[in-house]
C-alpha cells in the first residue's frame, strides 16, 4: 500500500472516530465557536429567549436569519422577514416565535438536547454575526440510599460493599459525596473507594449511580453513612442529602457476662429473667449454668429459643450463683462469664400463737407472731374487716376482752428494705361468755287468732342454742359461727295473751332469755307505752335490735315513731267518731238528704242502735294497719283492700 492511500485511510478512521465520539456524547455537547458566545440559563420545560444583539442593543430587526451549530455547520432554523417570522422545517419548527420588534427568538418547552449554540446574522440592520449559547438545568429527584444488609465482617481485608447512592433524572450530572458520621469521605488506598456511574435516559436527563466500598472497623458498628447530591440551577448552586443509614458490622466477640432484669432487689413472685451478653455480633448462642449448692457442679438449666432463662414467678430457692457461656461459631471459641449471684428475698411460714386463742370476757389475751425471712422483718397487727391498725412488732395484747373484740385479726410479716415484700396470716379471737341478748323484755301489739311471726336472736362463743316455752314450728339460721336468729310461727290465743312468749339461748356457759309480751290491740289498750317496742301480729318481730346485727330480717319502727303514729290515730278517730254523730243527728233530723255517696258516708247498722262503726281509709304501713283492725280478727273484704274498719263497739 503506498503513502499516500495510508494517509487516506488514517483520515477516513480519524473522522470516522470523532463522529463516533460526537454521536455518543453528552445531549447537546457540541464545538465551541471562534467567537464566545452570551449564555442563557433556563430550566427544562420553561421558555429560553435568544437576543440577536447583546442585550444592551436596541432597534428594528427587518431581516434576521437564525441558525443552529452543529458538528460546525449552520443548519437554518428560522427567518425575519420584513418584520414576519418564519420557521424553517426540522426539529424547530413549532417552538419558535418571535418576540422584541425580531431581536428576540423564543424557545419553548426547553429540553436537555437544546444545551446548544445558536447564530444569529442581520443585516438589516447589518451586525456582526452573534453567538448564543444555551444552558438547560433540572434539579434531580431526592436521592435515594440503599444500605448492605448482609453484612460486613471486620476480620476480611477486601473492600465491601457499604451503601449505594443514587439520583434520577438530573441536568448536567450533578457531584455526589459519600459521608460517614457527618465528615466527607475521600478516596483512600485500600480503604475507600467510590464508584460513579450514569445513565442518560430517553428524555435526556441523568440518572447517577455512586456505590461506597469500604473496609469497616468494629468502631463503624453504629456509623451513619449518607450521600450528597451537589447541582447547579439558574437560581445558583444547590444540594439534596439522603437519609441516614447503619451497616450491619460483625466481629467476634472478647467478653461475656450475665445481666439480670429487673434491676434492683428481688423478691418472691416477681418475673426474673437471666440473660446473656457479648461484646461480639451477632449475638452468638448461649448456655444458663447454676451452681448445684450440695456440688458445686455448674448444672445448665433450661432457656427459651432465645437464650432467656425466665424465673416466672421466682422463689426463694432460685437463689445462687448463675454464669453464661457462649460458642463462637466462626472461630469456635467458647467464652465463660463470672459467676453472677441472684438473691431473691422472701418472707414465708407467718404464724401466729396460740392457733385458736379464745378468752373469756373481761380477761387478758396475748398473741404472738413469727416468720421466717432472709432480712429483717418488721410485724403490724391489723382488725380483717377494718384496717384498723391495732399494735406494732412481734407481740399483740388484749386487756379487759369484751364480746366486740371477738372476730379475725391480722399478722402482717414485712422487709422494709424489699418494697411490696410481705406475707399475712389471719387468726380468729373468741371471746367466751354466755348467750348476749338486747333487752330482757318487749311489748308486741297483737290481734287475737291472728298468725304471728316472732324472731329472737342471739350471740356467744360457743354458738347457743334457742329453744321457745310455746310448743310450735321454729326456723334457724346462722348470720355468723357465734349468732342465730330463731323465728316463731304462731296464732295468737288468749292463753298466750295471759302466759306471754319465753326466749331462751343456752350454750355451755350459760343462759340468757327475752320475755315477749303480746298486747292486744283495742281502744281501752291504745295508749302508746314509749318505754317497749311495738309490733304488728302479722309482722315479723325481733327481740331487740342491734347496730352490728348481720341479720337480714326487715327492721321495725322505732318506738317513738310508732308511739306518735298511734296518737295521730287515737285523735282521727276521736274526730270522725263527733263527726259521724253530729252527721247522723242531722240524718235523724231530716235536715240531710237520703242517699249514699260512694263509702264516705256514715250509717249505724238498724240492728244495734247504740253502736256504729267508723269508715276510715289510710295509706299508712301495713304494721300501723294492723293498729285499726278489730280485737275480733274480722278481715276485709276482697273489694275493700284500701279501707280499714274500726270498730268502736267495744
Amino acid at each position: 500500500m503506498g503513502l499516500p492511500r495510508l494517509r487516506l485511510l488514517c483520515a477516513f478512521l480519524l473522522t470516522a472516530c470523532c463522529c463516533c465520539r460526537r454521536a455518543t456524547g453528552v445531549p447537546g455537547e457540541d464545538e465551541q465557536p471562534d467567537h464566545t458566545p452570551d449564555v442563557v440559563e433556563v430550566d427544562v420545560g420553561s421558555t429560553a429567549l435568544l437576543r440577536c444583539s447583546p442585550s444592551h442593543s436596541s432597534g428594528n430587526f427587518s431581516r434576521v436569519d437564525w441558525f443552529l451549530i452543529h458538528r460546525k455547520q449552520q443548519i437554518p432554523i428560522f427567518r425575519v422577514r420584513q418584520g414576519q417570522g418564519q420557521s424553517e422545517p426540522g426539529e424547530y419548527e413549532h417552538r419558535l416565535s418571535l418576540q422584541d420588534s425580531g431581536a428576540t427568538l423564543a424557545l419553548s418547552q426547553v429540553t436537555p438536547y437544546d444545551t446548544r449554540i445558536f447564530l444569529c446574522k442581520s443585516s438589516r440592520p447589518r451586525l456582526p454575526d452573534h453567538y448564543v449559547k444555551l444552558q438547560v438545568y433540572k434539579a434531580p429527584e431526592e436521592p435515594t440510599i440503599q444500605a448492605n444488609a448482609v453484612g460486613i465482617h471486620v476480620d476480611r481485608q477486601e473492600l465491601r460493599e457499604v451503601a449505594t447512592c443514587v439520583g434520577r433524572n438530573g441536568f448536567p450530572i450533578p457531584q455526589v459525596i459519600w459521608y460517614k458520621n457527618g465528615r466527607p469521605l475521600q478516596e483512600e488506598e485500600n480503604r475507600v473507594h467510590i464508584q460513579t456511574s450514569q445513565i442518560v435516559e430517553s428524555s435526556g436527563l441523568y440518572t447517577l449511580q455512586s456505590v461506597l466500598n469500604a473496609q469497616l472497623a468494629k468502631e463503624d458498628r453504629d456509623a451513619q453513612f449518607y450521600c450528597e447530591l451537589s447541582y447547579r440551577l439558574p437560581s445558583g448552586n444547590h444540594m439534596k442529602e439522603s437519609k441516614e443509614v447503619t451497616v450491619p458490622v460483625f466481629y467476634p466477640a472478647e467478653k461475656v457476662w450475665v445481666e439480670v432484669e429487673p434491676v434492683g432487689p428481688l423478691k418472691e413472685g416477681d418475673h426474673v429473667k437471666i440473660k446473656c451478653q457479648t461484646d461480639g455480633n451477632p449475638q452468638p448462642p448461649f448456655t444458663v449454668n447454676k451452681q448445684n449448692s450440695n456440688t458445686g457442679e455448674m448444672e445448665e438449666e433450661i432457656t427459651d429459643e432465645n437464650g432467656i432463662l425466665s424465673l416466672a414467678p421466682a422463689h426463694k430457692h432460685h437463689s445462687g450463683l448463675y454464669q453464661c457461656q457462649s460458642l463462637d461459631l466462626d472461630t469456635s471459641v467458647t467464652l465463660s462469664s463470672d459467676l453472677q449471684e441472684l438473691l431473691v428475698n422472701y418472707v414465708s411460714d407467718v404464724r401466729v400463737n396460740p392457733i385458736a386463742p379464745e378468752a373469756r370476757e373481761g380477761d387478758s389475751l396475748t398473741l404472738t407472731c413469727e416468720a421466717e425471712s432472709n432480712k429483717d422483718l418488721e410485724f403490724e397487727w391489723l382488725r380483717d374487716k377494718t384496717g384498723q391498725l391495732l399494735g406494732r412488732g412481734p407481740v399483740l395484747q388484749l386487756n379487759n376482752l369484751k364480746r366486740e373484740e371477738r372476730g379475725q385479726y391480722l399478722c402482717m410479716a414485712s422487709v422494709p428494705s424489699v418494697p411490696g415484700l410481705n406475707r399475712t396470716q389471719l387468726v380468729s379471737v373468741g371471746i367466751l361468755g354466755p348467750p348476749w341478748m338486747a333487752l330482757k323484755e318487749r311489748k308486741v301489739w297483737v290481734q287475737e287468732n291472728a298468725a304471728l311471726n316472732l324472731s329472737c336472736e342471739a350471740s356467744g362463743d360457743p354458738q347457743p342454742t334457742i329453744s321457745w316455752n310455746v310448743n310450735a314450728s321454729a326456723t334457724e339460721w346462722n348470720p355468723d359461727p357465734q349468732t342465730v336468729v330463731s323465728t316463731l310461727n304462731v296464732f295468737v290465743t288468749r292463753e298466750l295473751l295471759e302466759t306471754g312468749v319465753e326466749c331462751t339461748a343456752s350454750n355451755s356457759l350459760g343462759s340468757n332469755s327475752t320475755t315477749i309480751i303480746l298486747k292486744l290491740v283495742s281502744l281501752t289498750t291504745l295508749t302508746p307505752d314509749f318505754s317497749q317496742t311495738t309490733g304488728l301480729s302479722t309482722s315479723t318481730v325481733s327481740p331487740h335490735t342491734r347496730a352490728n346485727s348481720t341479720s337480714t330480717e326487715k327492721k321495725l319502727p322505732q318506738p317513738e315513731s310508732k308511739g306518735v303514729v298511734i296518737v295521730a290515730v287515737i285523735v282521727c278517730i276521736l274526730v270522725l267518731a263527733v263527726l259521724g254523730a253530729a252527721l247522723y243527728f242531722f240524718y235523724k233530723k231530716g235536715k240531710l238528704p237520703c242517699g249514699r255517696s260512694g263509702k264516705q258516708e256514715i250509717t249505724l247498722p238498724p240492728p244495734r242502735k247504740s253502736e256504729f262503726v267508723v269508715e276510715v281509709k289510710s295509706d299508712k304501713l301495713p304494721e300501723e294497719m294492723a293498729l285499726l283492725q278489730g280485737s275480733n280478727g274480722d278481715k276485709r273484704a276482697p273489694g275493700d283492700q284500701g279501707e280499714k274498719y274500726i270498730d268502736l263497739r267495744h
